[in-house]
């Protein structure tokens, strides 16, 4: 879903680098027949009670989780979601899924794990993050919800996915946490910053479903698998921040800065004139952008390594004192630490020198 207009594909897009992930765990296919439907779908094995099932923190998981998480579909395909906690007692119950899901639908049918079904709301989507809430019914199952994790994810963790993948109920796969700060492919066309990277298996129906550690937190929203071992998430950190808000009024605001961005590498080091390559070029600022009239962009394009670059511009080397070796880093403190109206103080490398100036941060345009 790109950006149509050239001056938006111009925006800042918080993951810079190509992602070659497409939105892949939304399933569009005609449904079948409902498989999974039952108790017993999605590989359980009814013939063995569970408490003769083999000890395993996997198991735990599932049998903890697989109540909460459902298959939502609409006109326009299907994924998973999952219940999350209300914000209060008297709140009506609220499942998380991806924006791609539910895309422009009004509500959406909602599947859980015993078979039954009810008809939710769709009370907010944001883009940008690839997520949307669904309100469920008085009617709907009273079901136990799942709890973000507030700890960051690390690199090595073990995780489990649960989702329904080619409409096979409460399917569960198992991997690890590969990578952290990624970026993932957002319907926008843009990315979505502070993304995790998984290798548990993730196909078509796995969209909006959660990935969890092992202490039964939802540690991502899985987005979009990119190959065999290559699976991405919505942060657990980012879907704090946005979440309550799109329960609250059905949209989320981003911080935008308004430039666009190519990271420093050895050869655009010597192009330019570093001794060593770091922090990010602004190659571009957007006409009246935030960073219009305070940061600069490229006067001049060279081809360096074989693409060609606009070089002359500011080098965003930290912001409010953080590090930025990568629009990866730029793009997750900006999404987790600032929002729209803050200012925000960013240390560029300008002629040669060093020197800091302020910009205050708008909101990102729809």
């Amino acid at each position: 879903m790109a950006d149509p207009t050239p001056t938006r594909r111009r925006l800042l897009e918080l993951g810079g680098a190509a992602v070659v992930a497409a939105l892949a765990g939304c399933s569009t296919e005609a449904p079948r027949a409902d498989a999974g439907t039952t108790p017993d779908s999605g590989g359980n094995d009814s013939s063995h009670p569970a408490s003769e099932a083999p000890a395993s923190p996997y198991a735990r998981v599932y049998r903890q989780a697989v109540d909460s998480v459902v298959l939502v579909r609409t006109d326009r395909g299907q994924g998973s979601g999952f219940v999350v906690e209300a914000s209060n007692a008297d709140s009506p119950t609220h499942l998380v899924t991806n924006a791609h899901v539910v895309a422009e639908a009004s509500t959406a049918d909602v599947r859980f794990s015993e078979g039954r079904w009810s008809t939710g709301t769709v009370v907010g989507t944001d883009p940008h993050s690839d997520l949307a809430v669904v309100s469920l019914p008085d009617s709907a199952p009273a079901v136990e919800p799942l709890v973000f994790a507030e700890g960051d994810a690390t690199v090595g963790q073990e995780v489990v996915a649960i989702g329904n993948p080619f409409d096979l109920g409460g399917t569960v796969t198992t991997g690890v946490v590969s990578g952290v700060d990624r970026s993932a492919p957002a319907p926008t066309g843009s990315q979505i910053p502070d993304a995790i990277q998984t290798d548990a298996a993730v196909n078509p129906g796995n969209s909006g479903g959660p990935l969890m550690s092992l202490e039964g937190r939802v540690v991502a929203i899985i987005n979009s698998g990119g190959g065999e071992n290559i699976a991405f998430g919505i942060s657990a950190a980012l879907a704090r921040r946005v979440v309550p808000r799109l329960i609250e009024d059905g949209t989320y605001e981003h911080s935008f800065v308004g430039v666009t961005l190519t990271g420093v590498t050895p050869a655009l080091a010597r192009e330019i004139g570093m001794s060593e390559p770091r922090g990010i070029l602004v190659t571009d600022v957007l006409e009246d952008a935030p960073a219009a009239g305070v940061l600069r962009g490229g006067s001049e394009t060279r081809v360096v390594g074989g693409t060609r670059v606009n070089v002359g511009g500011d080098v965003l080397l930290a912001i409010d004192g953080q590090t930025i070796r990568t629009i990866e880093d730029l793009g997750s403190y900006l999404a987790l630490e600032t929002r729209p109206g803050d200012t925000v103080e960013l240390t560029v490398r300008r002629d040669g020198a060093v020197t800091t100036v302020d910009v205050e941060l708008g909101t990102r345009p729809s």
